[in-house]
Formats: C-alpha cells, structure tokens, sequence
C-alpha cells in the first residue's frame, strides 16, 4: 500500500467523523433556523473548510516521520505513527460526542470553558456522571469500537511505507508539506483563514454548527493567552487608548480626572445616614429572569422572590455581564463590566490592587466576608477574593456535619442561615460588615434537600425550575430570619443574579437572555420597580448610595437615584461583545467589522450603521483591556 494511499485513508477517515458530528448537530437544531432567510446549506462547505485546517494539522507529524525517518528506525517510526493515529481518533470521537452535551448546555461548541472545568474534576465527574452518563457510556462503546477495528484494518500499513526506496518517500516531503500549509492557511491571501470564517451567517446556531470542536476549543485557548499578553486590538480593531478612554467616560458619564484610576470619581450618596448601613448581597446561581414573575417570568417558581419584590426596589429589565459567575462576580463586586479573555478572577493581575467592595469600605471599618458552600478554590474565588482584601471566607470545609451536601456543596439554606449567624454576631460587636454570600443549588445536576418546598408541576424533580424554586426558599427564608435580627434595620439586602441559567438563542448576541432579576432591600427604601435599563455595576452603585455614604470608586455604572445614569448595558458572549443602549444594539466579534441591530421582541433585527454606537463598542474593550493590564482599576 503505498504512503497516499495509507495517508489519503486515514485523512478522510477523520473528515467523516467530523462530517457526521457537524450532521448530526445540523439535524438536532434544524429547527432553530430553518425558518431563517439564511443559506444553511453552506454551513457543511465552510465547515468542510474548518475540518481540513484542524485535520492538516494533524497530519504534519506522520507527513515527517513517514517521509523522512530513516529505514533502519522503520519498526520505531511505525509503531509511534500507529499509536499517534490512534489517540487521534480517540480525541476526535471523544469531543464530537462532547460537543453534543455541552451544546445542549451552553448552546455553543466546545471553548475555553470546556478545558477551564477539568481544574475541577471532583465537580466535573459527579456533574458527568449525574446528567450525562449514559452519552459517556455511547461515547467510550464507540472509541472502543473504533479502535478496534482501526488496529484490525491498520495492522502493518505504516510498516511496509518503510520499504519503498528512502528517496522515493523523501520526495513526497515537499508536495505534502505544501500541501498540508495549503491546507492549514485555507487562503491564497495575504492572511490564513481562521475560526471567523465559519461566522458566515447572521444566525449564530448555524455558525456554531460551522465550526470545528477540537480547532474551537484550541484556538480559545490560543486565544486567551493571546487576551493575558495584552494583545487585544487585532481581534477587535485598533483604537488609541486616549480615545477609548474619552468615548467610555462620555457614554457613561462619568468625569474623572485621575490618572492612577480613569474612572474614579466621587459620588454623593442621595440616602445621607448619621451612620452608613451594611451591605449583604445574596448572589444567586443562573437565576435567569424568565423564571421570575415579578420581572415578566413564569409564575410559580419565585414566589418568595416576588414577594419580597413589593417590599424594595426591584430591577426589571436588568442585565448580566456575561454568561459565567466570575463574570458576575467581577460586575455586582466590583462594578466591572467583562474584560475581553478570562475574567479577572482567574488573571494575574487582578490578584491584587483590584478595586472590590472590599478595598473600597475597609478604610470605613468594614470586615467582609465571602459565604460559599461549594469549595471557594473554584474559578479561583478564593485567591482572589482574599488578594483583594476580604477578611475571610466561610466555604464549605468550615461547615461542621451540614445537613446537605450535593455536587456543588452545601445546600443555600444552610449557607444563608450560617451567614445570618455570623453577621448578628458581629453586630452585636459594634463591627460593621459587607458580605457576599454565593448560592450552588441551581447547578446541574441540581441537587437540593426535598421536603422544603411544593415542587414545580409537570418538571422532574431535579431540574432547573425546581432549583430554582429551592434557592427561591433560601432567599425567603435568609431574609425572614434576618428581619428577626437587630442588624436587619441597619443593613442594604441586594439580591440579584450572577447570570442566566442557559444563554441560548439563535441571534448572534440573545441579548434577552442576559436578562436577570435584581431587588434591593433596605429598611426605609420606598418599593418601586425601576424600568429602565439596568446593568450589575448600577445594582452595585444603587447600594452604596443606599447605605448613605458619600464614596469615590471606580464603579462602571451609576445608582438609579443619580441622573448620570445611562440606559446602556454591555454584554459578553463567549468572545463576542454587544453594546446596548436604549433598543439599538452594535456588536463585534472576532476578526469581523462590527454590525447594528434593533432590539425588538427580544430578537437582534440588523438596521443601518450606528457608527458611533460601534465606536463606542471598541472603546469599551479597549478601556477594559487597558485598564487591567496597566492596573489602573483600583
């Protein structure tokens, strides 16, 4: 059998699984384009393209060695290139049936979240083997199955390569090689086709289904280092700093003259106390709006959210940062809007000198605490919350014999009961105090302790709606007990979500599916609803304007009471940004000049050019950019 021959086999043989992968998620999710005006036929010619970069690249190794090692390590060469086609296969079979669930999740293939979660593991296989054991079960019979027959059709193949003449094989070198950079470049142009020129279609879904999972997952990675050098601007575009900076502070309104920290001003608080109150945020795990009626949801499954929704200010068309709790996190602690690779709970230099709510009351002599009942290591909360300044961390080793204990930790009820503990401990020491305390309970496989509440009709008792309704319970009950404690008067209650609990939809940013609820709390605030929008860095200035002392901060929002206040809210999609203010929306992704949209009934509908909205888009992640790599947010 002759070197193309072997080659050519096992080259289309990898093209196949990927075809079938990319069929496969086609036929799944027909339904969510077929109606749209978009050619997505095109989706297997352009995916055909991605495949043959990803699959070139696979075959630079065996082009070497089958070509140029010499005879006489003929049985070595043979038996590595045997082993190496081997483990290709074992990869490329294992991640196109990954792809399946983790579409079904977050609606994307495979990215840098995909490699980010196996730090985990102990979360990450009781997750597997809660929810999707049966697709791991189908996974490991077909590698198995592959393998088998591979090794059975392969046997000696690559040893008798080694018969033919060494200058006969050293000849193919060059006409492969070139072939191969061909087809990795995939362009005869001045530059090589990458992961945006499956983004061929205005409907996301069908561009996801473009894509290539393994070449997805490797070019995030690729990518987000790229992000942690500072080398942003060609991705997105380039713009100088000083103008970045100039349309950020005139699209939020912010005057700021320092040069340590751009957006740092003083802001006067409307709520003038003789003694500033606490603050406690209740952060809720993908509480996503659609499932809380008091902010146009279904009815059923927040009732204590919508309860105490007529007691405080309640934020009704509020949105998330992004799509991940570290991106939460950075916006309703640290008024941040989403930096452009990982957030900066994960990056080295946010570890330290970070502007948190933290740094910013401890010279007011507030100890903070950080509540969790999962292990505060994850997404390296923990390094950062303790780097940038907060006193301790209550996770869940400090919880002695917890009644419940599921995949992700114990359970909201007893974390919110500990946390009201340990706050009317140090009110009774005269200590004032700023806490978060950070839910689990709606995580997959959605583990809570039954008996607590009605469960939700015609749903399996482990689902997200009942999740939900359980960390509903959790927040009534932490707030009940509060009210029976001396600190509840004296104490902001800001109860909000980190992000949605699935960030789906066909539009290439679902803008409503960022939406989230938002309540404040605090005794003496008039119950309102405020309509307009709202971002996790308003919530954030809304409660310490609340809690009645004037502040200077960073913070990348402004309180609802302050006429500075925007109707804007940026938002982060994987690695896609969406600037929204009042219905026009303008986006920009990777490698592509930016679009406008019209947001209307919660779909993007493309209209003429904003150019200063998509201007003003860059500067946002330019500033954002700039700003953590030059530490300048503190």
């Amino acid at each position: 059998m002759t070197l193309i021959t072997v080659l050519l086999r096992y080259y289309v043989a990898i093209l196949f699984i990927f075809f079938v992968g990319r069929l496969t998620l086609f036929g799944l999710y027909f339904e969510r384009f077929s109606g749209d005006d978009v050619n997505y036929w095109l989706s297997f010619l352009y995916g055909l393209r991605m495949d043959i970069i990803l699959t070139s690249m696979l075959f630079v190794i065996p082009v070497l060695v089958l070509t140029l090692a010499p005879k006489r390590f003929s049985t070595m060469s043979s038996v590595f290139i045997k082993y190496y086609f081997a483990a290709v296969f074992v990869a490329v079979i294992y991640l196109e049936n990954a792809t399946l669930p983790f579409f079904a999740q977050y609606d994307v293939r495979p990215n840098y979240l995909f490699v980010e979660y196996l730090e985990y593991p102990k979360e990450v296989f009781s997750m597997l083997f809660a929810d999707y054991l049966a697709e791991f079960i189908v996974a490991l019979l077909m590698i198995a199955a592959a393998i088998y027959m591979y090794f059975k059709v392969t046997a000696d193949a690559f040893l008798k390569i080694f018969d033919m003449p060494y200058w006969k094989r050293a000849a193919w070198f060059l006409p492969l090689a070139l072939l191969l950079l061909l087809g990795i470049r995939s362009s005869l142009g001045h530059r090589p086709a990458n992961i945006s020129d499956a983004m061929y279609s205005t409907n996301r879904i069908v561009n996801e289904i473009t894509k290539n999972t393994p070449y997805s997952i490797a070019y995030a990675i690729y990518a987000n280092k790229k992000y942690g050098q500072g080398q942003l601007l060609d991705k997105y575009g380039k713009m100088e700093v000083s103008e970045a900076l100039d349309r950020v502070k005139k699209r939020l309104n912010i005057e700021s003259d320092s040069v340590i920290s751009p957006l740092s001003r003083l802001e006067h608080t409307h709520f003038k106390q003789p003694q500033p109150k606490n603050l406690v945020i209740f952060l809720q795990e993908s509480m996503g709006a659609q499932f809380v009626e008091a902010v146009g949801g279904e009815a059923g499954i927040t009732p204590e959210f919508n309860r105490l929704a007529k007691e405080g200010l309640l934020f009704k068309d509020l949105y998330s940062n992004g799509t991940r709790s570290i991106r939460g996190i950075a916006g309703i602690v640290s008024g941040n809007f989403s930096i452009p690779g990982k957030g900066v709970l994960k990056r080295n230099k946010s570890q330290h000198d970070f502007f948190t709510l933290s740094s910013l009351l401890e010279p007011l002599g507030y100890k903070s605490l950080f509540f969790y009942g999962g292990e505060s290591r994850f997404d390296n909360m923990k390094g950062w919350f303790l780097g940038n300044g907060f006193d301790e961390i209550i996770d869940e080793p400090k919880f002695k014999n917890p009644a419940f204990v599921g995949t992700w930790g114990v359970c909201d009820e007893e974390v919110a009961m500990r946390a009201n503990e340990e706050l009317k401990k140090l009110h009774a020491a005269n200590q004032k105090f700023v806490s978060l305390i950070f839910s689990t309970s709606n995580h997959s496989p959605f583990d809570f302790p039954e008996g607590k509440f009605e469960l939700v009709k015609g749903v399996e008792t482990k689902s997200v709606k009942n999740a939900i309704k359980y960390a509903d319970y959790a927040i009534g009950a932490f707030i009940d007990a509060a009210r029976n404690e001396a600190y509840y008067n004296d104490t902001v209650f800001v109860i909000v979500a980190d992000h949605n609990v699935r960030v789906y939809g066909d539009d290439v940013v679902p803008v409503n599916m960022f939406h989230i609820p938002g309540l404040i709390l605090s005794e003496g605030l008039t119950p309102q609803a405020y309509e307009k929008i709202a971002t996790q860095p308003d919530v954030l200035a809304t409660a310490l304007d609340v809690m009645g002392v004037d502040l200077s901060y960073p913070i990348m929002g402004h309180s609802i009471f302050s006429d500075k206040k925007q109707n804007l809210a940026l938002l982060q999609f994987n690695s896609t940004y969406a600037l929204r203010v009042d219905d026009t929306v303008a986006v920009l992704r990777e490698g592509m000049p930016a679009q406008t949209f019209a947001y209307s009934d919660g779909h993007l509908v493309a209209r003429e050019s904003d150019a200063e909205l998509e201007h003003d888009l860059l500067a946002f992640i330019v500033t954002l950019d700039y700003l953590y790599n030059n530490k300048l947010y503190r």
